[in-house]
């Protein structure tokens, strides 16, 4: 199962009123596991920057109304591509049936969807996209739920969050929406790991095999004779002497 976990950043709330993606991240995800297969790209928005979004994540100084030079750790855009010359890369890497997975999966993907529309791009699905937002405040009801608040409900490091990025925020949603699930590993992998390793059809085909190095014992000599004289009270149709015939 191939999922992408994904997030933008924006010049505001509405892409119908002008607002354009700024820059999107995405952490692909193989039955649950990170495979280290990311997308990354900043977008030149064609437009201005609003302060407002610049103090989110600190994208655009050179976008804003009075342009000024980037501080560090400030990314500029007038350098980079539009979205319809990498929007075609954007799909090929989500693919065509992978499930999206995004904080306030709305937002994104009214801005996905915006953009693929504008150059003429397959539009996607709505059902394809799943809502860890919603997830959070089903399974926490009343509780916040927002990225920050699952990190340190979850006690995932996220110390290098200090403004919003799309490829950070998509790495650190990756572990939360897995924690969601309830665990790193929800079923341990084990299904796909002995399917792969022996190309066989499921789990139920693995066997134990012996240890090439037996464990010691562990009961001591006081043990064994105390469980050996209780064997012996039980006369010679115990089980235990049955099955050590």
């Amino acid at each position: 199962m191939r999922e992408i976990v994904l997030d933008t950043e924006t010049t505001g709330f509405d892409p119908e009123k002008g607002d354009r993606i700024v820059e999107i991240g995405a952490v692909e995800l193989l039955n649950h596991m990170p495979t280290g297969n990311t997308y990354h790209q900043y977008i030149n928005p064609e437009r201005g920057m609003p302060d407002d979004a610049f103090g989110v994540h600190g994208i655009g100084p050179d976008l804003l109304d009075s342009p000024r030079p980037p501080k560090d750790g400030e990314v500029t855009l007038k350098d980079k591509p539009v979205f319809k010359a990498v929007g075609q890369s954007f799909w090929d890497f989500i693919g065509q049936d992978s499930k999206l997975v995004i904080h306030n999966a709305s937002f994104d993907m009214k801005f996905l969807n915006a953009e693929m529309r504008w150059m003429g791009l397959p539009l996607i699905p709505m059902e394809r996209s799943f809502d860890t937002l919603a997830m959070a405040r089903k399974k926490f009801p009343g509780s916040p739920a927002t990225l920050d608040a699952l990190c340190r409900r979850f006690g995932i490091d996220n110390s290098n969050r200090t403004l919003h990025g799309a490829l950070l925020d998509s790495e650190i949603l990756a572990e939360v929406y897995l924690e969601l699930l309830g665990g790193r590993q929800p079923d341990f992998g084990l299904a796909e790991t002995y399917r792969g390793d022996r190309g066989g059809s499921g789990a139920e085909e693995w066997r134990p095999r012996p240890r090439p190095n037996p464990l010691p014992s562990r009961i001591s000599d006081q043990e064994a004779a105390a469980h050996s004289a209780f064997i012996d009270k039980l006369g010679d149709d115990a089980l235990w002497k049955k099955l050590g015939s």
